[in-house]
């Protein structure tokens, strides 16, 4: 596996990383023997960067983490966020009932102890802020996240789905290492202004959905095959009124793929590689066949020719739908 640096001054990671979110949330049921035997491959093929956060599965997917990374701790650069609470107990994405953003820095030391408390470390490599409340000022959470960096059990801060602006008055307070952003060749909003601020500032872009949440991928060809608790049922690019249009935007990635002797998703994360150093790409799988091709995609190549038919065909703004139901895109961009 290559590797890529986090920041300009952080440790290499792997350049294709473990999205952990779907071993316990979203996606469908739980299976969390597969999903254990794919954390451990993942470390075996040499993927150490592992990505997880608080609210997937009200604490679940940390809890899962936890004994493989306890177990093989040196081999793993480890994230997780904060940000997402509920009302009631526990935590809950924009959109559930009693769900709401904190990111104020009492919060920021509670979530940090508890995060901890779950994957049984000492230290969190990564964390990020997962979202934020516009009402409170990013100066006053990054100086708390600061404090946890000098009290040793942060290693690095990040951000996540923040504006340029705000990543740079964060960066001002404290070194931000790491952006994570959704983007792949369906979600291109931050090649607008984010990408250039990242580099101009030394700050890694770490890509979620990196293969549009599957639609990418050519497996899911109708709404049929989601499972009545996929999150993906109700996500507006999902919608009967947008599934065909985006289904045919991935027609020029097949014929890529085919061209390179590789598979849709694994071209889609090549040609995010192929946008820069600073870019790592974080594909979330719960089992090892998909992951195991996701690790190949590191070794696909793409020349010029091919970025610019794949850049044609999929510019920014093609994809048919938001990339989120209209409450949660609300709690972007701040």
């Amino acid at each position: 596996m290559i590797s890529r640096r986090v920041g300009a001054n952080g440790p290499e990671v792997s350049a294709i990383g473990l999205g952990c979110m779907g071993m316990s949330f979203a996606y469908g049921g739980r299976d969390d023997a597969e999903s254990t035997r794919t954390l451990h491959r993942a470390l075996d093929l040499g993927v150490n960067h592992l990505d997880t956060a608080d609210v997937y599965g009200a604490g679940a997917n940390e809890r899962l983490l936890g004994p493989v990374v306890r177990a093989r701790r040196e081999e793993v650069f480890l994230a997780t966020k904060f940000g997402n609470r509920n009302r009631g107990e526990g935590y809950g994405f924009t959109g559930t009932p009693g769900a709401y953003v904190d990111s104020s820095a009492d919060w920021a030391r509670q979530a940090c102890d508890a995060s901890l408390s779950r994957l049984g470390v000492d230290t969190i490599d990564l964390y990020y802020l997962h979202r934020r409340d516009p009402q409170t000022p990013i100066e006053e959470t990054v100086g708390a996240m600061a404090e946890l960096v000098a009290a040793g059990k942060v290693r690095l801060i990040g951000l996540s789905e923040v504006s340029p602006a705000t990543l740079r008055a964060a960066h001002a307070v404290h070194p931000v290492a790491a952006v994570q952003m959704e983007y792949s060749l369906f979600t291109r909003d931050v090649e607008a202004e984010m990408l250039a601020t990242c580099r101009e500032l030394g700050v890694a872009l770490v890509a979620y959905s990196p293969v549009g949440r599957g639609l990418l991928t050519g497996a899911i060809t109708s709404r049929g095959q989601l499972a009545a608790d996929d999150w993906r049922a109700g996500a507006p690019r999902f919608a009967e009124s947008n599934l065909a249009a985006n289904l045919k935007l991935v027609d020029e990635v097949r014929a890529v793929a085919t061209e390179v002797g590789a598979t849709a998703a694994q071209t889609a994360l090549a040609w995010l590689l192929a946008q820069g150093e600073e870019v790592l790409p974080i594909p979330g799988t719960k089992r090892v066949r998909w992951l195991e091709e996701n690790v190949a995609a590191a070794d696909v190549h793409l020349d010029a020719a091919q970025l610019g038919r794949l850049d044609a065909a999929l510019p920014p703004g093609a994809a048919a739908g938001e990339r989120y139901p209209t409450p949660a895109m609300r709690t972007l961009g701040h």
